[in-house]
């Protein structure tokens, strides 16, 4: 298995424009927010619980960010408890308001994600590995806490394998 600093150092390496990753700051959770809405339907009840696709994709995927580092697992299962909760909230919405805003913001959720992409000048790192999906908002997660200082072992392995954050000069592509 793909340690954490694999995984965000594979990541990492399409998105070292700090323009890139501002807009994956938006977009990632944008996205991610729409997948749990989308997934908020149906709903079955075990005794006093709610159960839905969302509920699952979250339990598997907090065990995969558990499995890869404790502190970040427990930060990203709180915040995909935050979007079930939202997401359980919107669920009971008529259909098409229900769709609206799951498909509205997944799309302007991957506008804003190819904007970024654009000043990084690479493709989105999915279209490679599809795990990029599932790390993204990891990334998303990390790229704060470095911004706050913590983490700084993690950042400093992920720089060595992905190199600095750096912005890309788009005059020289034209």
């Amino acid at each position: 298995m793909k340690t954490l600093i694999d995984h965000l150092a594979q990541y990492a390496a399409y998105h070292r424009d700090p323009r890139n990753i501002h807009t994956h700051f938006v977009g990632v959770p944008m996205i991610m927010f729409a997948v749990v809405v989308l997934l908020s339907r149906p709903v079955w009840w075990l005794g006093m619980v709610p159960v839905s696709p969302a509920l699952a994709c979250a339990v598997a995927a907090g065990i995969f960010y558990l499995r890869l580092d404790v502190r970040l697992g427990l930060v990203m299962s709180a915040l995909l408890a935050a979007m079930l909760a939202g997401a359980a909230a919107m669920a009971p919405l008529g259909t098409t308001a229900w769709l609206a805003w799951g498909l509205g913001l997944f799309a302007v959720g991957w506008v804003i994600q190819f904007v970024g992409h654009y000043f990084e000048g690479r493709k989105p790192a999915f279209v490679d590995d599809v795990m990029g999906l599932l790390v993204g908002p990891l990334f998303v997660v990390a790229e704060w806490g470095f911004a706050l200082g913590l983490r700084a072992e993690v950042q400093h392995a992920v720089e060595q394998r992905s190199g600095p954050v750096r912005r890309r000069d788009l005059r020289q592509t034209a």
